[in-house]
């Protein structure tokens, strides 16, 4: 297997913390987003639609997507599991990764994508061609993010983790925005949301973290 990756972006930090928690290692290919290479010809023929991680089978199969990257991992390694364990689990984990996606890491995108120089014909990812970026939605993102983060601190009140009592790949998407919205976006953790700051101490803790 070859996982092509970027260190600079929160979508394939979401694949190695998956791999790291299970175990699983491969070859990696660190794939340079702010020049541009993931829109180049040699990485179009792996992927077209432009976008990381990708990962590349032995056998030449082709899986885009942090979230399907890890459904395949947890298919073929099941321990621990990271996506629930029965019908109800699952289904609630997977609620609670979008969440995680839709409430927090879009608005931090939107932030980001919006206002960084390099991107400025680049607003939305991949191999979206010429979109210009919109500065106006540079405030909006923030907001979202503020929102998310309230209303995390509020569930953490009464979970351990962000999806119940066990770590899940809702807790890895929760890490991978509130890092690069804190980061990338310039919009921190609130001092008084305590509980989302105890939990964000916990996570960023584990040895996978790291990854």
């Amino acid at each position: 297997m070859r996982l092509y990756d970027s260190k600079l972006a929160p979508n394939p930090r979401r694949a190695r913390i998956f791999m790291a928690e299970k175990g699983i290692d491969c070859d990696t290919v660190q794939v340079d987003i702010i020049q541009g290479e993931n829109l180049g010809g040699d990485f179009l023929a792996i992927n077209p639609r432009g976008v990381l991680p990708t990962l590349v089978l032995d056998d030449g199969t082709v899986i885009d997507e942090s979230v399907a990257i890890c459904r395949y991992f947890e298919e073929i390694q099941p321990q621990p599991p990271l996506m629930g364990t029965d019908p109800v689990s699952k289904a609630h984990i997977e609620a609670r990764q979008r969440h995680m996606e839709f409430d927090g890491l879009m608005g931090a995108a939107e932030a980001f994508r919006n206002a960084f120089p390099g991107f400025a014909n680049r607003g939305l990812a991949g191999n979206a061609g010429t979109v210009d970026a919109v500065p106006a939605l540079v405030e909006r993102g923030k907001n979202t993010v503020q929102r998310f983060y309230e209303r995390l601190n509020e569930a953490l009140g009464e979970s351990e983790f962000v999806a119940g009592d066990t770590f899940s790949i809702a807790d890895i998407t929760a890490l991978c925005t509130i890092d690069f919205a804190a980061g990338a976006a310039r919009v921190p953790i609130p001092d008084h949301c305590e509980n989302l700051k105890r939990w964000h101490a916990a996570v960023s803790a584990r040895p996978s973290a790291s990854a």
